[in-house]
């Protein structure tokens, strides 16, 4: 199937080809037709099938049918919520590049940054608002968004919003928008306070689903490296001078270790750098988009700050420390080999890390394949015992320490015989 088959308007269809679409993912053929009738539709879908595109085109198209009055304010006929900022801003350019070609105007909200320059932006008047649920409350509670003439109410990533907490931010917003509207749902997992959600809010949805392209484990090349701790920088910028290292994203455990790396990497004329929670809002993304652009080759990040980044072709995901939950090693590398591109998985595993490696081990189902060859190999066979924390005695029993007395400083008495000195 091609994009002109799916009845789409000639700017958007000129927008894709801008973009590189050739053809139609299973979600955008599922979904793109309902969503350009008005229908609701429950997605389920996750991360890289191409579902930003299919809820952003039919919008762009259901507004552009509308000649809006000569003269008159432009007003929130869209609204799009969404869990993190980055995705927020990656929503935000994606409805920027198919509408490209039409008069529609997108604005984007989150938290983090000063509101002043958004607050501005929707002065001027917007068609399609991507936000965040916490901002965007703020901003509704200060009065400068009306949602009132919301058409279209688009929820992404909807498990991920009631993960983070989202869930009575996302109903007061639900509560502020017309209940005569379409709605776009989509949402990677269905649990069960998922389906009660969408039980409330939609009306008759046509429901698509797709499969991942494939499985991580299955399409990704994983490989293990067994390293001491003290050596993993070193082999982190060995395997760095390997010229087919075209872009890497490399996981560290803390914001610290974050930071360390990226400097290491610098000194060693590796272009990297770090984003992570003590990061700004600015920083991160100008990290962010120099890595987009091939301006620096690594970009270092703990997993909160790398949530909700999605970056096309990235050819490495270097797990520099294992994760302590099985499940992220999974996300991780997920974040390669998207839309049926290869992809590969370096994690590095000293002795301390052993019992992660077992658990990621389970949780896929296979023994990852070890790298025996190279330069830093493990030298220390046995973890250092784990000291148990003292236990402290019951307050009762604790013997109350003497606050101890502050001396006061003695005033040292002036000479006698001394006459004040005159000016």
């Amino acid at each position: 199937m091609k994009f002109d088959q799916l009845k789409l308007i000639p700017p958007i269809l000129r927008a894709a080809a801008d973009e590189g679409y050739t053809a139609p993912s299973p979600i955008q053929q599922k979904a793109i037709p309902p969503a350009l009738e008005g229908r609701d539709v429950l997605g389920c879908a996750q991360t890289g099938t191409g579902k930003t595109a299919a809820f952003a085109m039919p919008i762009l198209q259901r507004l552009s049918a509308q000649k809006p009055q000569p003269g008159a304010p432009r007003v929130i006929r869209a609204l799009v919520l969404t869990p993190t900022r980055e995705l927020a801003l990656q929503i935000s350019d994606s409805f920027k590049a198919y509408g490209h070609y039409l008069r529609l105007r997108t604005a984007v909200i989150f938290g983090g940054v000063s509101q002043n320059p958004q607050v501005d932006e929707l002065r001027r008047g917007v068609d399609i608002l991507v936000a965040t649920p916490g901002r965007l409350n703020d901003l509704i509670g200060q009065g400068y968004i009306d949602l009132s003439r919301v058409e279209t109410l688009v929820l992404d990533e909807a498990d991920r919003m009631l993960d983070m907490g989202f869930i009575h931010d996302v109903e007061k917003i639900i509560a502020r928008v017309p209940q005569k509207r379409q709605t776009l749902f989509f949402s990677a997992t269905m649990p069960e306070s998922i389906m009660r959600l969408c039980d409330r809010i939609l009306t008759d949805p046509v429901k698509v689903a797709v499969d991942p392209v494939s499985s991580p484990v299955e399409v990704i090349d994983q490989r293990l490296y067994f390293v001491d701790k003290p050596n993993k920088r070193r082999l982190l910028v060995h395997l760095l001078k390997d010229p087919g290292i075209v872009s890497a994203l490399v996981f560290t455990f803390t914001k610290h270790g974050a930071d360390r790396v990226a400097r290491e990497l610098d000194k060693a004329g590796v272009e990297a750098q770090a984003i992570h929670g003590n990061k700004s809002q600015n920083a991160r993304q100008r990290a962010l988009s120099a890595f987009k652009a091939g301006e620096i080759r690594v970009l270092v990040a703990t997993d909160i700050a790398a949530r909700g980044i999605d970056i096309d072709e990235l050819s490495h995901v270097i797990n520099y420390d294992l994760p302590n939950i099985p499940e992220t090693y999974v996300h991780r590398i997920g974040r390669t080999a998207r839309a049926g591109l290869s992809g590969t998985a370096i994690s590095f595993c000293s002795i301390e890390e052993m019992d992660e490696l077992k658990e990621i081990e389970k949780l896929i189902g296979k023994k990852i394949p070890v790298v025996e060859e190279h330069p830093y190999p493990m030298e220390v066979f046995e973890a250092p015992p784990k000291q148990p924390r003292p236990q402290r005695p019951p307050r009762e029993q604790r013997a109350a320490k003497p606050k101890p007395v502050r001396q006061q400083p003695q005033k040292q008495q002036k000479p006698a015989g001394r006459s004040p000195r005159k000016h």
